[in-house]
């Protein structure tokens, strides 16, 4: 049996609803009209009890209906399977509200479009009992501030290739909600340094440097609220931490009325799969945080430390990420966009033929000093 899936329809023309981060409503692109988000959650979960119950009923007069005979049982499909062995573990099939289309996607989709009317789609099964996300954090930035700020990210490169700007063109712009684990808890540890300080003065003809050495020692205490580790295999880590941080005040209680008109992800990687990079990431911040209280000094070089994590409570949201793909010369681009802040971040082509020019412009003048050094020399 497909998914059971929703569309969020507008109450007044019954067109598409999609979730404006502008507004922070739900929108009608044909009427106008625009509903909070908890508006039409309620609305959509009174229709979902009744469609489940008239399904069911279908589903059960169906089954009481006598199996076909003569020739209406003719042509032979006996080699039929329903196993899709291990192709079918990780897809997912559901039935478009709209136009009825049956379709089949990844079993990790939580929210969709159907490519045949357009219509957004959310999967809700995808988010109920243990996946259900604390909260999310809905999108703030559309598609087309993506496209600029990507535009400005190009702006002041001095190495990157001028045919680049003009050649690379978005081959696909996608606003996805990811999954991301957030942990509790609180980091104590400590820290020994040796630091120095020195002092020059002179003494009658000579310059004399006098140079102090200290043994520091530093202890303190961190504790973390919501250390976010990006849950989606799909989602390079390194673009997902670059784009951070996050403003934690607008996380809303997850709603899948936040949903229409965006894609999402519910995990595929655990808790305890992401445990190492959230434990990194606290005993880091505490090792820095100490560091940071030794100043005053001319050098300080750590000599030994220990850091000790106590794990709190861990939850469960959706972040909003603009995913950018961009190709040129048959290679892809990946650029990531936090859908929030606007913060943008991807890898970027090299000039080679500028970094030789600027080599070549800088070894010039340094060969042309030391051949006049040489002459003077001889």
């Amino acid at each position: 049996m497909p998914a059971q899936v929703t569309n969020y329809q507008c109450p007044g023309c019954t067109g598409p609803l999609h979730f404006s981060g502008a507004s922070g409503k739900l929108e009608c692109e044909y009427c106008g009209a625009s509903y909070d988000p908890a508006e039409i959650e309620a609305l959509y979960a009174e229709k979902e009890e009744k469609a489940a119950a008239a399904q069911q009923a279908a589903e059960e007069a169906r089954d009481q209906q006598a199996p076909p005979s003569g020739d209406e049982a003719a042509w032979d499909t006996s080699g039929f399977s329903q196993d899709w062995g291990a192709e079918g573990d990780g897809m997912r099939s559901y039935s478009c509200p709209s136009c009825g289309a049956e379709l089949i996607c990844e079993e990790s989709t939580a929210a969709t479009s159907c490519p045949y009317c357009g219509n957004p789609t959310v999967v809700p099964g995808q988010f109920s009992g243990e996946l259900r996300p604390d909260f999310i954090l809905p999108f703030k930035l559309s598609k087309e501030d993506a496209v600029k700020a990507l535009k400005a990210h190009y702006k002041g490169k001095f190495f990157l290739p001028k045919r680049f700007t003009e050649e690379n063109h978005v081959q696909e712009i996608r606003g996805i909600y990811v999954p991301f684990w957030m942990f509790d808890g609180q980091a104590e540890g400590d820290a020994h340094y040796e630091a120095t300080r020195s002092h020059i003065y002179r003494l009658g003809d000579y310059e004399i440097t006098e140079t102090e050495h200290y043994d520091i020692y530093r202890a303190g205490t961190v504790t973390f609220e919501k250390i976010p580790v990006d849950a989606s295999s799909k989602m390079p880590d390194d673009h997902m931490d670059s784009i951070e941080p996050y403003d934690y005040q607008e996380l809303k209680v997850f709603s899948t009325a936040y949903l229409p008109g965006f894609l999402a992800d519910k995990f595929d990687v655990t808790v305890e799969a992401c445990r190492e990079r959230a434990d990194q990431r606290c005993a880091g911040t505490l090792t820095s945080a100490l560091r940071d209280t030794v100043t005053g000094y001319d050098t300080c070089m750590p000599t030994s430390n220990s850091v000790n994590l106590k794990r709190g409570k861990v939850h469960y949201a959706m972040m909003p990420v603009w995913m950018l793909n961009t190709k040129w010369k048959g290679k892809d681009f990946l650029f990531a966009m936090n859908g929030q802040t606007g913060k943008l971040v991807g890898d970027l082509p090299v000039s080679w033929g500028k970094v030789w020019g600027l080599f070549a412009a800088i070894a010039a003048p340094l060969s042309v000093l030391g051949s006049l050094l040489a002459v003077f020399v001889l």
